[in-house]
């Protein structure tokens, strides 16, 4: 699999808000006509959406930015402006997204599963939406709110049936090369495989199964030693595993004692793994020094292959019997936080989308936009907040771009 890329950074971006419009009709016999001004168009959502097409996280590498459709503004006459363009970006089946502190945010295992990556900012409203028995002829509008824009991690775990583990060099790519139609770079030395490759073998009756071929381990892996916990990670979602064992090893190891080394990594690695079905077969039993009474094969003369193929296979029909698939795809929405105040070295700070939106889309400078603003806030609990929170009269108070002295 040339190109194989299992981390990257993603940036993301919502699209702009349109603009509100401030406007008042003007027509022949309706010298003073009433506000009418449009609604801004919001701006277009970033979404994450896994696709079982897509291979690796190669398209992030040298092109992390994603970046959804800006809102129109809003014109007179009620004229509302178009909503941006949505963007959806395909990523692989069981890609991890993570903020910058690494806590997970989703996990898009399946094809379909969705993500909101990027929420587009709102249009702002424009003055006719403020049309009341107070207000009659309101001169302000609201602006577009900026789109949410953040950097992200992705991180992928692969969806095999099967995932081949072994020590460098015990002949997982040879074997992959053989039961499927992947390529992977074969050689007589150690780490020829430094990044994972994915092969589906069909068998006769038209069953189908993912078997990935994981770069070889060695002793120390769970604690990261040869980029182990890169490569172990692949193994977490396989449903059977194919441990395989060097009958000519070069470094004199039994299979016995590889196997025990492997399963002490799997275990130390996610403990888990070791009641996952697996199957263990002894390889290069063309050149075999090493005495084994279990399952052998070897990939060069493909002798005993089939045998393993067909016990993978029955071990991936009864693990999907367990684990049927969900009827439906996920859709991850963040979660809609209103507000919330936290103390500073200055006073306080309101903290919250709501709260930082009614301040941002208004321009403070309209006399009548700083009213409406006042309402906002104090029809959304933040005059109660603040007040529980302990702010005193004179305390300094900030929300968003807006600082003023507390009073009740």
């Amino acid at each position: 699999m040339s190109g194989f890329v299992d981390e990257s950074g993603l940036h993301v971006k919502g699209g702009n808000g349109g603009a509100g419009a401030v406007s008042f009709r003007r027509e022949a016999h309706t010298p003073r006509g009433g506000p009418d001004g449009g609604d801004g168009g919001s701006g277009g959502d970033v979404w994450l959406v896994a696709d079982r097409n897509i291979p690796s996280l190669l398209a992030f590498k040298d092109h992390p930015f994603r970046r959804g459709g800006d809102g129109v503004h809003g014109t007179s006459k009620k004229a509302h402006g178009r909503r941006g363009t949505e963007l959806l970006v395909p990523v692989p089946e069981g890609t991890i997204v993570k903020d910058q502190d690494g806590t997970v945010l989703a996990d898009l295992v399946r094809e379909g599963d969705r993500w909101l990556a990027a929420e587009g900012g709102r249009g702002g409203r424009g003055n006719a939406s403020f049309l009341s028995n107070r207000r009659r002829a309101p001169s302000f509008a609201e602006q577009g709110e900026i789109g949410q824009e953040r950097w992200l991690k992705l991180e992928l775990k692969l969806m095999a049936d099967v995932a081949i583990v072994g020590f460098p060099n015990v002949g997982k790519s040879t074997l992959i090369s053989v039961i499927s139609a992947a390529r992977p770079k074969i050689a007589d030395y150690p780490f020829t495989t430094l990044v994972p490759n994915l092969g589906v073998v069909r068998l006769d009756d038209g069953f189908e199964m993912v078997v990935a071929d994981i770069p070889g381990l060695i002793e120390g892996a769970s604690e990261g030693r040869g980029l182990g916990h890169q490569f172990l990670r692949h193994v977490e979602r396989a449903r059977v595993l194919l441990v395989l064992l060097d009958l000519a090893p070069v470094d004199g190891r039994s299979p016995e004692e590889q196997q025990r080394i492997l399963l002490d990594e799997l275990g130390r690695y996610r403990p888990e793994l070791l009641e996952r079905p697996r199957v263990v077969a002894g390889s290069k039993a063309d050149v075999a020094t090493e005495p084994w009474d279990g399952l052998r094969l070897s990939g060069v003369t493909r002798d005993g292959v089939a045998p393993v193929v067909y016990r993978l296979a029955e071990e991936v029909r009864a693990a999907r019997a367990e684990r049927a698939e969900p009827a439906a795809y996920a859709v991850h929405r963040p979660a809609a936080e209103s507000f919330r105040v936290e103390r500073d070295d200055e006073g306080f700070v309101v903290v919250g989308r709501e709260a930082e939106r009614a301040v941002a889309v208004n321009d403070l400078t309209n006399l009548d936009a700083l009213h409406f603003v006042h309402d906002r806030l104090k029809r959304l609990g933040v005059d109660r907040a603040l007040a529980r929170a302990g702010a005193q009269p004179g305390d300094r108070v900030r929300i968003g771009g807006l600082v003023f002295d507390y009073e009740e």
